[in-house]
């Protein structure tokens, strides 16, 4: 049966314990302490005088300084209640003396006592009288038959003297159908329990029951999740999108057993066509190949069937040494128009400019052209970005195959301006990314419509048609736009589409 697995033993024992031990606590909470009970607590066992070898020092004022046989005087509170949930008469004292409990403080001597009780239970004063039997003789203490209602107490102060803090206090004494035992007391220093004893029992029970339940889960083979596909899968495209990608294949593999994915990107346009080559070297059916694009594919591949994944937010970035941190989208034309050629002429530091671009697959680069300059890049100067090789051109510009390359080029260039995505260019190190137009790149400020930054693009998705619902390519998109894969985009500082703000902004 498939319902008879581990997990579901473990599962049903854990809540049949819990619900047997939770009848079991209530049954002994009504029916145990059905028995009369007297308990007593030491709540105070406190040294005053300095003979006391109690490793405490200490100092005295007034009558416990000067009165006799304070030297080695001790003051302990004992507290006494009806700790059942029956009431005790005087009559339930089995004792044959007047008295019905005898108090014993071991090698101490008693010098005086003082009765205390709470305010609402004056009527226990009348009993503790000498004709009742209240009274004392060297270490023992006689203390008369107090009738006890339920939770009813009394508290003795006794001054000793003669021996140390710690010794042993007993209370002795018979009732009638009942006992008299001692209770665990926290003493004014000590911090007293958050649970009790029967809660912490219950508590370490349950964890471990349901510690061994997760490590069932955990230890064993579980099927795959719902949705899950085999086979193997190539994602291709974008390099600036590729870390995203990246991590969501690991966990659809980690979650999804039989299944190879396999993360190449080329650039977006580069991307584009080796789906469509796929498409066309292969037979009937969609290709196991998706293609991911900063931007819409190009004109006249209308047989790519696009799924839009996120927004991405790219930005503008320079070496450390330009201290600029904005620069209006009108500097930028004339920056990439090659009509500025040092940064002085905009304000920054006395350094001449270096244009590191994408080659022309880029994403990034077609999103840059697109949204910010109106128009395509001056040509091509620098084969490796530091030489001029053409020495009529009014600034050094050369053109790299990722972004990860344009990053190191930029920071290891002064002088040097860069275009990327967003959370790799703030993670990147000797450079920073500007603002354009006085709107920072930022994907919060994009999701709450605060800011009319230019520079983003939605992140396509492109399959060769509609791949067939129980495909790996299918199921691979679905976990990407709609499941797991959600969380890692926004970890990337993408904005999902498939969210109520990025569904707005993807439309």
């Amino acid at each position: 049966m498939e319902w008879l697995n581990a997990e579901n033993v473990v599962a049903v024992g854990t809540a049949f314990v819990g619900i047997v031990a939770s009848g079991i606590m209530v049954w002994y909470e009504r029916r145990v302490p059905r028995r009369k009970r007297v308990g007593y607590r030491v709540q105070m066992d406190n040294p005053i005088g300095d003979d006391v070898r109690s490793g405490r020092p200490n100092r005295r004022l007034g009558l416990f300084d000067e009165a006799p046989g304070m030297s080695d005087a001790t003051l302990v509170l004992l507290r006494i209640e009806n700790d059942g949930s029956q009431g005790i008469a005087r009559d339930d004292y089995t004792g044959p003396e007047r008295h019905g409990l005898t108090a014993v403080f071991t090698d101490r001597t008693i010098r005086g006592v003082s009765v205390t009780q709470p305010t609402d239970t004056d009527h226990l004063m009348d009993h503790f009288t000498a004709d009742r039997g209240f009274g004392y003789e060297d270490n023992t203490l006689r203390i008369p038959r107090v009738p006890l209602n339920p939770r009813e107490h009394f508290k003795l102060l006794v001054l000793l003297s003669g021996g140390d803090v710690g010794r042993g206090i007993r209370l002795y004494g018979g009732l009638r159908d009942g006992e008299v035992h001692p209770n665990r007391s926290a003493t004014p220093d000590d911090t007293p329990p958050l649970f009790s004893r029967a809660a912490r029992l219950i508590s370490i029970l349950l964890t471990v029951c349901v510690v061994t339940l997760a490590t069932i889960v955990v230890v064993r083979d579980a099927p795959p999740p719902v949705g899950c596909e085999r086979g193997t899968l190539t994602v291709t495209g974008s390099t600036a999108f590729a870390p995203v990608v990246r991590e969501v294949a690991a966990k659809y593999e980690r979650d999804c057993e039989g299944s190879s994915i396999t993360v190449d990107p080329h650039g977006s346009t580069a991307g584009i066509r080796e789906l469509a080559a796929a498409a066309a070297a292969g037979r009937k059916g969609s290709p196991s190949v998706v293609a991911l694009s900063d931007g819409p594919k190009p004109a006249g591949l209308d047989e790519l069937r696009e799924n839009r994944v996120a927004v991405s937010v790219f930005a503008l970035v320079v070496h450390d040494d330009v201290t600029l941190k904005n620069l209006s989208t009108a500097d930028v034309r004339r920056l990439y128009l090659g009509q500025i050629t040092n940064w002085d002429e905009v304000g920054g530091p006395d350094l001449p400019v270096v244009l590191v671009s994408r080659d022309a697959n880029s994403g990034t680069r077609q999103v840059f052209q697109r949204r910010v300059l109106g128009r395509g890049e001056i040509a091509n100067s620098s084969v490796d970005c530091v030489h001029k090789d053409d020495p009529t051109a009014p600034v050094i510009r050369c053109e790299l195959d990722s972004t990860d390359q344009v990053l190191s080029t930029v920071a290891a260039t002064p002088g040097a301006i860069g275009y990327s995505e967003l959370n790799l260019a703030e993670r990147a190190k000797g450079l920073h990314p500007l603002d354009l137009g006085g709107d920072p790149p930022s994907v919060d400020a994009i999701e709450h419509g605060t800011s009319d930054y230019p520079y983003r693009e939605i992140e396509y998705a492109y399959t060769y048609g509609r791949p067939p619902a129980d495909s790996l390519a299918s199921s691979f998109l679905t976990y990407l736009t709609r499941g797991n894969g959600q969380d890692v985009i926004r970890t990337h500082g993408h904005l999902p589409c498939w969210t109520p703000e990025g569904m707005r902004l993807c439309r």
